[in-house]
């Protein structure tokens, strides 16, 4: 990357994970992200990317996760900067590629659950009311044990992690 973006993406890997963690655990804290365990890290890993600084692949400021929810669906997860670094571009350039795998995996919609509403708009998407999938894929997803589907659902059960965050969608 150029010297006025002093860091630089890539895949997240299982050594990653106690770094997405400590990244995530001031926003769990404030309930802007759902706290997890490490193991649900683990299983998802390969849904991550991360950004360190140039030279410091162990200095990670920010990660995010594309999560495939159905056949054309997609969410974007567990976005999160290192408060220091905000304003540096970190959250944009994860969401971009974020977006970049969602259309290489040829999805159609990408969804979130977001207190950010304007730096989403600047990506694209829209706020909606409801869940954007039909009855028989919601019936489908029902049977899901992930929180972040049961949130997508506005299943009561996650009701105290959601606070009130916008539901917000991109057509791709």
């Amino acid at each position: 990357m150029n010297s006025d973006f002093p860091f630089e993406l890539r895949p997240a890997r299982p050594k990653d994970v106690p770094a997405i963690r400590a990244l995530v655990e001031p926003y769990a804290a404030e309930r802007i992200l759902i706290a997890k365990e490490a193991v649900t890290y683990y299983e998802s890993v390969q849904e991550f990317v991360v950004i360190h600084k140039v030279g410091e692949p162990n200095n990670i400021v920010g990660c995010g996760a594309l999560h495939i929810m159905w056949e054309e669906l997609g969410e974007i997860r567990t976005l999160a900067v290192d408060k220091e670094y905000l304003g540096h571009g970190i959250g944009g350039t994860i969401v971009e590629e974020l977006l970049r795998r969602a259309r290489e995996f040829e999805l159609k919609h990408v969804f979130c659950l977001t207190f950010e509403i304007k730096f989403f708009e600047r990506h694209g998407f829209k706020q909606i009311e409801g869940t954007p999938v039909g009855v028989d894929v919601y019936a489908e997803l029902l049977r899901s044990h992930d929180d972040g589907v049961a949130e997508f659902l506005d299943l009561a059960r996650v009701k105290p992690n959601t606070l009130g965050n916008s539901r917000m969608l991109l057509e791709l």
